[in-house]
């Protein structure tokens, strides 16, 4: 048991950044599956996948961070996921309504590099 992965679901519609997060969370003995939009992730989900994390970009296309949030809570999809908000959106309003939401853990990007998300998607997934 002790060497199951962690498997984590990032939505990014920033294919630089995707990769970066990518190959940091591949270096700590993560599972990573990504998407580029929501629309893409929820078929994922629906298709079976089962993440222990999904970390998800508030602004997207066809579909924000939020968006995607109210879809897998309304559909059941990932139960025991932790959702967590990675974006560059840091007002106030906005990390209340994630939290409103159900949201575990909201990460400001452009006050994190990308070592620090990782330890902070870690500190996450020890909270009950």
């Amino acid at each position: 048991m002790e060497n199951k992965k962690t498997k984590i679901l990032i939505v990014d519609d920033d294919h630089f950044l995707l990769n970066m997060y990518s190959i940091k969370f591949n270096e700590s003995k993560f599972d990573v599956t990504v998407s580029l939009e929501g629309t893409d992730a929820l078929t994922k989900l629906k298709e079976g996948l089962v993440p222990d994390v999904i970390l998800l970009d508030m602004v997207m296309p066809s579909m924000d961070g939020l968006e995607i949030v109210s879809h897998i809570k309304n559909e059941k999809l990932a139960p025991h996921a932790k959702l967590i908000i990675l974006s560059n959106q840091s007002q106030a309003s906005d990390i209340d309504k994630a939290k409103e939401l159900g949201v575990q853990g909201y990460i400001v990007k452009a006050t994190t590099i990308p070592s620090e998300v990782v330890t902070q998607v870690k500190k996450i997934m020890e909270k009950k």
